[in-house]
């Protein structure tokens, strides 16, 4: 006879032998390498500050950017100093003030000027009288009435006389006096112990170290005044020996400074250094930059970038669209509405803003290209 208890019995021995097969032989898990698609949600109040784009071939320049500063160019800055001793009586130009070149920038009462004068003077007088004397003798020895030792002698003399002159005069042009005036009768020359310090170029004064009332000497080192003209300046960059060959004279170049980030300034090559720096292995290359509307200022750093051939296309995407984890790059691919894939990628920059896609995308895939920081957050969560 079969028991109604056999049914039960069966059911639960089958049931103990499934659990021990189940225990016995576990499912194999693996877990997900670092380059498997990870797929994020992102959340609602973040949407809105997430900006996406299609990937796509853009064409890119290719460029040597070099690293420098903004300078005055060569000839258009000067440091003035004054060429005499005195006592500084009127200051004509402040800083920042533009002046035309000949302009009058201060008046020095200066006793050097005096002093080089009456000797212009002195000189002036002892030429007359032996130019005179020489034409006397001359005529007396014509006549044998003078004898020839005698008439060396006066000519010696005249000799003497035109050297001092000379002399005394140069002085005086040394002291910036005009050699128009010197040229003049004495009876009509009119010079004074007043000096009047010119700006050698037009520009803008950019340094002043002088006030009324201060004494000054004739050491260039006491530099007065700076004058520049700051309508064009230079960039001195400095380029590697292996980069060389790519910088070429007349090259047409932009420069970029921090203060005016996106901002091209239009420049060209106008030298190239020929010698190497020892220590860093650089050369030094000047280039010419337009600055009428003075935002560019000496001093500033700035990039020197040079085209180096044709545009070529390339699979570029903005720089902010990577993100860099434990020294790899990715980016976050759009699946469908507010849901990403993070994707490995291997980049090379092309520019200040654009990365080059080596690996890892296709053109016409869709990723984010401004906020992946906050995806990155929220993969993070």
């Amino acid at each position: 006879m079969i028991s109604r208890a056999m049914p039960g019995r069966m059911l639960a021995v089958a049931l103990s032998l499934y659990a021990c097969s189940q225990t016995q032989e576990p499912a194999a898990s693996k877990p997900p390498a670092s380059s498997d698609p990870v797929a994020i949600h992102s959340a609602p109040q973040s949407t809105a500050q997430i900006e996406t784009a299609v990937v796509d071939f853009k064409p890119i320049q290719p460029e040597l950017v070099l690293v420098g500063k903004v300078a005055y160019g060569e000839d258009r800055y000067s440091k003035i100093s004054s060429p005499l001793q005195g006592r500084v009586v009127e200051v004509r130009a402040k800083l920042g003030d533009r002046v035309e070149a000949g302009a009058t920038l201060l008046v020095i009462d200066s006793s050097d000027i005096t002093a080089a004068y009456s000797e212009f003077v002195k000189e002036a007088s002892e030429l007359e009288y032996s130019t005179r004397a020489q034409e006397l003798a001359k005529e007396l020895y014509a006549t044998k009435a003078l004898a020839l030792k005698d008439l060396k002698q006066a000519e010696n003399d005249l000799i003497k006389a035109r050297a001092e002159f000379r002399r005394a005069k140069e002085r005086l042009l040394s002291l910036r006096i005009p050699a128009q005036e010197l040229e003049k009768p004495l009876a009509q020359q009119r010079i004074t112990s007043r000096f009047e310090m010119k700006s050698p170029l037009t520009g803008t004064v950019v340094e002043r170290a002088v006030t009324p009332g201060q004494s000054v000497g004739s050491d260039a080192g006491q530099v007065l005044f700076t004058v520049a003209d700051l309508d064009r300046l230079q960039v001195v960059a400095d380029v590697y020996e292996r980069d060389l060959a790519l910088v070429k004279v007349s090259q047409v170049g932009r420069i970029n400074v921090e203060a005016y980030p996106g901002t091209d300034f239009a420049s060209v090559v106008a030298s190239i250094g020929d010698v190497v720096d020892p220590n860093t292995r650089t050369i030094k290359v000047r280039a010419w930059v337009d600055n009428r509307d003075q935002r560019l200022k000496p001093e500033m750093f700035a990039r020197l970038r040079l085209d180096i051939g044709d545009a070529t296309p390339f699979l570029t995407i903005p720089k902010e669209a990577v993100v860099e984890i434990d020294g790899k790059y990715f980016v976050y691919l759009v699946d469908a509405p507010d849901h990403y894939e993070k994707r490995e990628v291997v980049v090379s920059n092309v520019s200040s803003g654009q990365v080059r896609i080596l690996e890892g995308l296709t053109s016409g895939q869709r990723i984010v290209i401004k906020g992946a920081v906050l995806v990155k957050g929220q993969e993070a969560k």
